[in-house]
């Protein structure tokens, strides 16, 4: 896989969508993010985690990278082994660090460098409930969020969940990128609708320095 991804756009819209919450538009052509995925899931399968209060997210999760986000009984962290297979993460595509630079840094935020690509993969019906970002020990480096496949609902809540809701349609190739005040803001996805992708699921690559 090659180092750099295409953009989809070279000058692709950037929107405001709140206080340092920045939304790049048509950023990446997502046919090679497609071929990195199969590639991760054949090393760390998808899965459904288990939540801290005994549910089963709807979303399935796999992860990139040095460590990956895990969730079960004792609460929400990163590991080092995937706990499914007890191996190491794969480890993650340079072009998928240099995807993630890129982004934030239109966004604003420069030198960003990932150390774990958290990936879902969101079948019809799936959903991700009202949630923060805020097990990593740096809050000061931002998120970026990679939207690959059938359209989405990302909601911005904000500082508070009770904050009111900013809905964003997210396609195939959009980014979003939050950080500075805005990095522990509230955020969820709506429940998706069955489209005309061809792979009939969405994925999003959610890429952060957790440690």
């Amino acid at each position: 896989m090659q180092a750099d991804l295409p953009l989809a756009d070279p000058r692709p819209d950037r929107v405001a969508v709140a206080d340092q919450v920045v939304l790049l538009r048509g950023f990446v052509a997502t046919a090679p993010l497609r071929e990195a995925i199969a590639t991760i899931e054949r090393s760390a399968p998808f899965r459904h985690l288990a939540t801290p209060g005994g549910g089963r997210m709807s979303v399935a999760m796999t992860n990139a990278g040095a460590v990956g986000w895990h969730s079960d009984e004792n609460g929400y962290r990163y590991v080092d082994v995937d706990p499914l297979t007890g191996a190491p993460w794969p480890a993650m595509p340079a072009a998928f660090a240099d995807l993630a630079r890129r982004a934030a840094a239109a966004a604003g935020h420069r030198d960003f460098v990932p150390d774990c690509a958290l990936v879902n993969r969101y079948v019809p019906g799936a959903q991700m409930g009202t949630h923060r970002d805020f097990d990593e020990r740096d809050l000061g480096q931002p998120i970026v969020s990679v939207s690959i496949g059938l359209p989405a609902t990302f909601v911005w809540y904000g500082a508070t969940r009770g904050d009111p809701p900013r809905p964003v349609p997210v396609m195939d190739g959009d980014v979003l990128v939050w950080g500075g005040r805005a990095r522990a803001g509230y955020h969820g996805v709506r429940r998706l609708r069955a489209g005309a992708d061809p792979t009939a699921v969405r994925h999003n690559l959610t890429f952060r320095r957790a440690r």
